[in-house]
Order: C-alpha cells, then sequence, then structure tokens
C-alpha cells in the first residue's frame, strides 16, 4: 500500500505519516525534507538558490538518503547526516524557492517514485496524491487554521531558538502558503479522491487513529 498525506506547513503531516508508518510497519518518506535537503546544500555552497539552471545541477548530482530509525528518519546529503541542521527557518524559505522551480521538482519527484515504487510506504509532503503517486492506495489532506499551524511552528522552533517570535512564524506561514498554493509548478492542492481532515482542534494521535481506520480493508 502507498499512504499519501498531503498538506499545508504546520498540518502536523509529517509527524503523523512518521506515526502511521511506525503503526504499519510501513517507511516513511517526508518529501519536504528533500526540498530542504536542496536548500541547504545550496546554502552551504554559496549557490543561487533563484537561479533555476544552477540549482537543477546541484540537485541532479546530490545523494540524498532518508533513512528510517526508532527515532524518527535522518537526511543524509552526500553522505553527511544534516537532520537537525533541516529545521531553521532559513533553510525553510530556501526549500520554498526551489520547489517552486519545474526542473528541481522533476529531479526530486523521481527521486521519491523511485523509493515508493515498491509500497509499503506513508509518504507526506504537498503534491503526493496530485503528482508523485496520483494512484496511492489512500489520499488525506490535512490542514489547519493558519495561527494554530503557526502556533506549532513556534513551539518547535523556540525550543532551538528562545528568541523566535508567534507572529512572525504566523505571517511567515501565510506567506509559505501564498506561495505554495500560487506557485506555476505542482501547486498545494487537495488531490479530488483524497480525504479532507481538519487539525486545528485534534491531537496527533486523534488523527492517526482516524487515518488507520480509514486504511482498513472494507
Amino acid at each position: 500500500m502507498i499512504i499519501a498525506i498531503d498538506g499545508p506547513a504546520g498540518s502536523g503531516k509529517s509527524s503523523v505519516a512518521k506515526m502511521i508508518a511506525h503503526r504499519l510497519g510501513f517507511q516513511h518518506i517526508d518529501t519536504g525534507a528533500m526540498y530542504r535537503a536542496v536548500a541547504w546544500k545550496g546554502q552551504q555552497t554559496g549557490i543561487d538558490l533563484s537561479d533555476p539552471d544552477a540549482v537543477a545541477r546541484m540537485a541532479e548530482a546530490t545523494d540524498i538518503e532518508l533513512i528510517p530509525g526508532g527515532g524518527g528518519q535522518r537526511i543524509l546529503v552526500d553522505g553527511q547526516d544534516v537532520t537537525a541542521q533541516l529545521k531553521t527557518e532559513a533553510v525553510g524559505r530556501g526549500a520554498a524557492t526551489v520547489a517552486s522551480q519545474a526542473r528541481v521538482r522533476e529531479i526530486l519527484v523521481a527521486k521519491q517514485r523511485d523509493i515508493g515504487k515498491n509500497g509499503g510506504v506513508v509518504m507526506d509532503g504537498r503534491d503526493i496524491g496530485t503528482v508523485v503517486f496520483p494512484g496511492a492506495d489512500k489520499k488525506f489532506f490535512l490542514d489547519a487554521d493558519p495561527r494554530e499551524r503557526g502556533r506549532r511552528r513556534f513551539e518547535e522552533l523556540k525550543v532551538s531558538n528562545p528568541e523566535v517570535d508567534l507572529e512572525s512564524i504566523i505571517d511567515q506561514v501565510r506567506e509559505r502558503d501564498f506561495e505554495d498554493k500560487n506557485r506555476a509548478v505542482s501547486p498545494l492542492k487537495q488531490a479530488a479522491d483524497a480525504i479532507r481532515l481538519d487539525t486545528t482542534h485534534l491531537a496527533i494521535e486523534d488523527v492517526v487513529e482516524k487515518i488507520l481506520r480509514l486504511c482498513e480493508p472494507s
């Protein structure tokens, strides 16, 4: 089975996907981490992330590994574990830039399809059910109020950055929503056959249980 979970930033899709994969014994594939990995490498090497040709060449030559484990998915870029370094807002903004570039998406979508082609995966992102695996066995679209999504992101970030500002994070979430929904290539949208879940007032465990019930054989 291939389970696709899409949604905007802070909707809980990665946390939910990780828990679903653990419960089912599947592999969790966080596709957003792949765009962050490309952005991180570009920032480290001084590549202009707004240059689509340069970014595409780098993405094609970059080895990105997603390693499952008890402590969560680890991301290796050219053999280096960069998991912790991908969680900064600077990398997130870079990821939004590279994710809007057609050739980069083409390269990473091919990598994502290769990883998930044999099934047994829970893949989360913004275009899994619409582009990467439109034939996925189960599709879900998670959403939540922007303020609540910003609050969640704030709680996550303040652990490593006590100076982070809640209202600024909420504004960044709204900006990312606009960018994701209005980009020319693979915009964020709900697949026609996806089940929509509003997670605003739901605990992660409740969302997981709902999805697991919906994934049971009928």
